[in-house]
């Protein structure tokens, strides 16, 4: 079976959302939003961990690091660490990228709705995603997604999420202002992020974010499936 015909079936809360009205550019997270990839990300993080050799400040089970997922891997590294100086979570950080490329993306699959859902939005669309350009290109390749996006947008040498870099730098890739889009995404980071921009917002109930969490930071909008915004 290819990637893109992969599909997850974690369970998914409904939370029926406001209507959504059409806007003229979406960018997208991409784990917890198109991709379900905890288990690759956390895999690699667990074995970078383990591999130090050094007793972790706390247990770093599935759940606790998957809490990291859209942050920038110091947070992660930094709580696990904190006596590493950042020259050694620079090291850390380097092994989990090349250890995360190499499972090959075995363990991540498409959300359901997502590749109909992109399908089927006739705007321009692009990516806001903590991960570099390159690896972000090469993934959304790699599961049947690229064909749908005018422009891909990773972090590459500035700050990432909750800071609006990412977001700003894919709206000036597109010449588009930031009450042209909507920024979807699963995080609270994603919500910071957007609010910081001037962008609206609306988050998934089937990613990473807890819920709760993610209404108190009062998104503009849910979506428990893609073809919703459709």
């Amino acid at each position: 079976m290819d990637a893109a015909s992969r599909v997850s079936t974690k369970g998914r809360v409904r939370l029926l959302p406001d209507r959504i009205p059409k806007f003229p550019v979406y960018l997208f997270d991409i784990d917890g939003t198109l991709l379900d990839s905890a288990v690759d990300i956390c895999g690699a993080a667990q074995h970078v961990i383990s591999a130090t050799g050094v007793p972790a400040n706390r247990p770093v089970d599935f759940d606790y690091l998957k809490s990291f997922i859209g942050y920038h891997l110091n947070a992660c590294f930094g709580e696990v660490f904190p006596d590493f100086t950042m020259e050694q979570r620079e090291r850390l950080i380097l092994e989990y990228r090349a250890t995360y490329l190499s499972r090959g993306h075995q363990h991540t699959y498409l959300y359901p709705g997502v590749l109909e859902g992109l399908a089927q939005l006739g705007a321009r669309k692009s990516t806001a995603t903590t991960k570099g350009t390159p690896t972000t290109r090469a993934i959304l390749q790699q599961f049947g997604l690229l064909q749908f996006f005018d422009q891909v947008q990773g972090t590459d040498g500035f700050p990432c999420k909750p800071a609006p870099d990412v977001i700003l730098t894919a709206l000036a890739a597109l010449d588009a202002k930031p009450e042209d889009c909507l920024m979807v995404g699963d995080s609270p980071a994603d919500i910071a992020a957007a609010r910081a921009a001037g962008v609206k917002v609306c988050v998934t109930t089937y990613g990473y974010g807890n819920n709760e969490e993610l209404a108190r930071a009062n998104p503009d909008y849910w979506v428990s499936d893609l073809r919703e915004l459709a």
